[in-house]
């Protein structure tokens, strides 16, 4: 069963700092709670990742997975899809960056992920662990973005 997760918040911080953060994948260890190590695997003709490694602690043991990027709709918005997973067999994703009208340094950001695992799982763990997603997509971010 593939599982659903959208949320947003407005941040203060302008749009370009958003997508300058969540574009550096390298940086995730700095804000990711969760994350443990991410590589790089591959980048584009601008210098962006196209293909990252991630290894993540979850649910009592690590999980490791590669996403493949999409920057074609950027700034506003930054797309990835799972390429690989040891225990996740879909992991698609985005965050998508919209300016506050009004306010020049605010925007709303909006994280969406499908993701669904190799292995069952209770739905009291799944919802941890939805929380868990949550907190590193929207809290870490804006705690790494408005410092």
């Amino acid at each position: 069963m593939i599982d659903r997760l959208k949320v947003s918040r407005v941040v203060n911080a302008e749009l370009q700092q958003c997508h300058a953060l969540v574009a550096n994948v390298e940086s995730y260890g700095s804000w990711v709670s969760d994350l443990r190590e991410v590589s790089v695997g591959d980048r584009d003709a601008q210098g962006r990742v196209t293909e990252a490694t991630f290894r993540v602690a979850a649910m009592g043991r690590s999980a490791t997975y590669s996403l493949l990027y999409d920057y074609s709709e950027s700034p506003a918005l930054i797309k990835w899809e799972l390429a690989s997973g040891d225990i996740i067999k879909r992991l698609d994703g985005s965050y998508r960056f919209d300016s506050v009208v009004g306010e020049p340094k605010q925007t709303e950001v909006t994280y969406e992920l499908a993701i669904e695992l190799a292995i069952p799982l209770p739905g009291f763990v799944k919802r941890r662990a939805e929380g868990r997603i949550a907190h590193a997509a929207l809290d870490d971010f804006q705690a790494k973005v408005e410092q």
